[in-house]
């Protein structure tokens, strides 16, 4: 069922897109008025407006009833073992040090108050 909402909610989602991207924006009518304006015969004498507005407001309502759905589906899909947050504090903190590793005899040498720096390189 979570799939096929899934499908349901991508496939109005790319149609929404299309949609609105087919859409005029407000300055087309202006240049409808200097002679372009066999662009809006396909649709009518009022062109694509109405229902390019009306598909876009029903793909809206469909987007927002399937978004709703799956997240009401996701909502309870949720295990009842509690938060990650509750899961971690509840693990011991001892294995936690077991598991840095040792700093090396050799790396520790000659770090003293009274080592010598080493050399700076040659300049080029």
């Amino acid at each position: 069922m979570y799939t096929i909402v899934l499908a349901i909610h991508l496939v109005l989602a790319l149609t929404l897109i299309g949609v609105v991207l087919l859409q005029h924006g407000k300055g087309a009518d202006a240049g409808a008025a200097f002679g372009s304006g066999a662009s809006s015969t396909v649709f009518g004498a009022r062109g694509s407006a109405s229902f390019l507005g009306r598909l876009t407001g029903a793909l809206g309502v469909g987007f927002f009833a399937t978004s709703l759905t799956l997240a009401i589906m996701a909502g309870t899909f949720t295990s009842d073992s509690g938060s990650v947050v509750e899961s971690m504090a509840s693990e011991p903190a001892a294995e936690e040090a077991d598991a840095i590793a040792p700093v090396p005899q050799e790396a520790t040498e000659g770090a003293g108050a009274g080592a010598d720096p080493a050399p700076a390189p040659a300049p080029e």
